[in-house]
């Protein structure tokens, strides 16, 4: 891997995870000392990071960790309402629907990762990681799979920001559930509308419960 691979992968898993803070100034002396490179793959890391808009020039303090509102985190469901509403009635046109039967059933098993806490939690979002994955693969348009990978980026970003209780992770199995229900039984409408739901129920969960960082 490049050392600019390797910088831009570290510092984008630190963003998301929230390890870095929203405000928080990458100093390109402290960087490069802390991921062990120079100073030029450090930029080019930092480019690709300001091109995904995880962070910005901020004049004369150098490029800063950017912040998510309120206000951002409407616009980012917009979209995504947008393309996965798009993406999982493509899905149920052209996706594998044993596939899709698989995950279904995997989903409705979901609340038994979810009450043992972590670390089988984890399981569950690496669950939904293969749900995601899986309709990508179906859709068979690159260009809708990308603007949606790179969506999602910020979508953990915004995941962080609220409670993460087990009784809304338990309805959104259900939720994830439904979806891959849908796409499995070739039902684009009925596949649409059950993303719909789903986002329009996290995004509500998100914004009630939204913890100023």
């Amino acid at each position: 891997m490049r050392a600019s691979d390797k910088a831009y992968a570290a510092l984008r898993d630190d963003i998301i995870e929230w390890r870095l803070a929203p405000g928080t100034v990458l100093a390109e002396v402290e960087q490069s000392e802390r991921l062990g490179i120079s100073r030029t793959p450090l930029r080019e890391a930092l480019s690709r990071l300001t091109a995904e808009g995880l962070t910005t020039t901020a004049g004369g303090r150098g490029v800063v960790v950017t912040d998510i509102s309120l206000e951002d985190i409407d616009e980012l469901f917009e979209l995504r309402e947008t393309l996965e509403g798009k993406a999982a009635a493509l899905a149920a046109e052209r996706g594998d629907a044993a596939t899709f039967e698989r995950l279904r059933n995997e989903l409705c098993q979901a609340p038994s990762l979810i009450s043992a806490g972590d670390p089988a939690r984890h399981d569950y979002y690496g669950l939904v990681g293969r749900l995601d994955t899986a309709i990508d693969a179906a859709i068979h348009n690159s260009y809708l799979a990308q603007a949606m990978r790179s969506l999602r980026v910020h979508l953990v970003r915004v995941r962080r920001l609220a409670a993460d209780d087990a009784e809304r992770l338990t309805a959104a199995a259900a939720e994830h559930a439904a979806i891959a229900e849908a796409i499995a039984a070739g039902n684009p409408r009925l596949a649409e509308a059950a993303t719909t739901l789903h986002l329009h129920r996290s995004l509500s969960h998100v914004k009630a419960t939204h913890t100023p960082q």
